[in-house]
């Protein structure tokens, strides 16, 4: 197994968290992946660090006070009052809630101003984040909650039902204060109102837990991943710094929610490292974040593959002349994608490739490093391989494992057996199938378990994926092994078309002979059905583990 010597200290300096729930719970330190921070020596160097006071205090101490901080329709916050917004929260967590530093506050909403800062807040107050998606159910976030043992959350009223009925099944959660519905009694308005406009900031460890990130759930049961406070620095001065590049003048916006780590990074990570501003839709569907592009004259998007597949077909009816990158995650981008946004608006999609479990991206490019179909080469600042089963390096271009290592890495919430499984010999397995060219490009193949063994051949699912949606009639699909008796299995395909084509076995034909024309023959899918959609998660992450279920693999 390829080994690297760990540049991971202990914590330079003693935690600040009172309630020691989440370092208890961090996996054993043998167990955690290497932190490489020679990319990031400037934050190595600092054992105290507050992500909180980092975004918003030291911008504002640097010049950026009346800069545009969030925009939202009907809201306009400078970084002076971002800041105040933060600072009042805190202080209401502590004096209305009895906030302790190291406790777990969840945090329910939709994108906008109050789940914005309230994000802060907690931070400032030395709290740990626990933000979860807006339509989770009851039993979801009692899942949560007893996972993360909250007891103090943060909910907009329009959500309350769903949290009410996981308290009753969790009684950790002993205190929520609703946002959203006015200043009533109990409500988290009412509380800011009582509290000070400063806030000193709880002066948080590097190494103390700032964040627990809940996976989207893509392959099944959701995990609870651990990020500290400088962790979330280390994104914005890898992915941000060296491949993204933001300015001052930027405005950012997309569609993931701010309880999806690649919305975080998005919204707030990014933007706020170099003092830009953040544009928060409450709505974000593909022609509603053209619109929001539009009026507000965004320079900065951040959405998932299909989003962007289409945006491209809309994108002519609307004004994006001041849009100048793109970012794509969370997903593979199709070739076909890629080219059809470039298409419609003579922009190229920035693809990456990160991980609730590493925080954010760490393979990428953008600008004249951009290769259509590749998700990039590794981020300055990270380490990245291609590895066979027994973990030792395979030649460049053919196919393996994918291994990273960096200033981020996975710790799991007590979960020790997962940790294992995700971290060997300090290297994070991110469990996606890649190969690396010459040049150091990586080109994504399938997740370890998307790959298709029929009749002996190696089929990558999303290669046959990619194929289909350079057809015209397909909207969507997704790619599958069917269990098969005479070839153990075969390629199956899900299609949504669009609309004017119609489904049946003329279509079937139609679409095997464009694969078998445009791939290796033995790829083309032998079975195709028609749906009217499929499963997603919350974030637009497609969940092809539901489709194995359902075909009994």
């Amino acid at each position: 197994m390829l080994h690297t010597a760990s540049t991971s200290a202990q914590p330079a300096a003693p935690t600040a968290h009172v309630d020691t729930f989440a370092r208890d719970h961090l996996p054993p330190r043998e167990l955690w992946p290497v932190l490489d921070l020679s990319g990031v020596p400037h934050l190595a160097a600092l054992p105290h660090i507050n992500a909180a006071a980092e975004f918003l205090d030291a911008m504002v101490a640097a010049g950026h006070a009346e800069r545009p901080a969030l925009i939202a329709p009907g809201t306009r916050w400078s970084y002076a009052e971002l800041t105040e917004q933060a600072n009042r929260i805190a202080g209401a967590l502590v004096r209305d809630a009895g906030l302790v530093p190291g406790e777990r506050v969840l945090l329910r909403g939709y994108n906008g101003p109050m789940m914005f800062a309230a994000w802060f807040g907690v931070l400032k107050a030395g709290g740990i984040v626990v933000a979860t998606m807006p339509l989770l159910r009851a039993r979801e976030l009692s899942a949560i909650i007893d996972k993360a043992r909250v007891r103090v959350a943060l909910c907009d009223a329009r959500l309350a039902g769903e949290l009410d009925a996981a308290a009753q099944a969790s009684p950790t959660l002993q205190r929520t204060l609703l946002f959203g519905g006015g200043d009533a009694d109990g409500s988290l308005e009412r509380a800011m109102c009582a509290a000070p406009a400063d806030f000193v900031n709880v002066r948080t460890s590097a190494e103390d837990v700032a964040m627990i990130a809940f996976t989207s759930g893509t392959t099944g049961q959701p995990k609870g991943t651990m990020h500290f406070h400088r962790d979330l620095l280390a994104s914005a001065d890898t992915f941000g710094a060296h491949t993204l590049r933001a300015e001052p003048d930027d405005l950012f916006c997309g569609s993931p929610p701010l309880a999806f780590t690649y919305g975080l990074g998005g919204y707030v990570m990014f933007p706020m490292r170099v003092g830009a501003a953040t544009l928060m839709l409450e709505q974000a569907s593909p022609p509603q974040l053209l619109q929001g592009m539009q009026e507000f004259g965004a320079t900065v998007c951040f959405t998932a593959p299909t989003a962007y597949r289409a945006m491209a077909g809309l994108a002519k009816d609307f004004d994006l002349s001041k849009l100048r990158k793109c970012v794509s995650a969370g997903e593979p981008l199709p070739a076909a994608t890629f080219e059809a946004w470039r298409e419609a608006t003579g922009l190229r999609i920035i693809d990456g490739i990160g991980s609730t479990e590493m925080l954010h991206i760490f393979i990428s490019s953008a600008g004249d490093d951009i290769r259509a179909g590749s998700t990039g080469r590794a981020v300055p600042g990270y380490q990245a391989r291609v590895v066979d089963d027994a973990g030792v390096e395979v030649e460049r271009g053919e196919m393996g494992r994918l291994m990273v290592q960096g200033p981020t890495g996975c710790r799991y919430l007590d979960d020790p057996e997962r940790q294992k499984t995700y971290v060997q010999d300090g290297w994070n397995l991110t469990g996606d199938t890649y190969v690396m060219d010459e040049e150091g490009y990586f080109w994504y193949r399938a997740r370890n378990d998307d790959m298709i063994i029929s009749s002996g051949y190696n089929i990558a699912g999303p290669e046959v994926e990619n194929c289909l949606l350079e057809h015209p009639a397909v909207l969507e699909c997704a790619v599958i092994a069917a269990p098969d008796e005479q070839r153990g299995n075969v390629v199956k395909a899900f299609v949504v078309l669009r609309e004017g084509f119609t489904p049946g076995d003329e279509m079937v034909k139609t679409l095997q002979d464009h694969a078998k024309q445009s791939i290796a023959p033995y790829k083309y899918p032998r079975r195709v059905e028609f749906v009217a959609s499929l499963p997603r998660t919350q974030t637009g992450k497609l969940q092809r583990f539901r489709l194995r279920q359902q075909e009994g693999g």
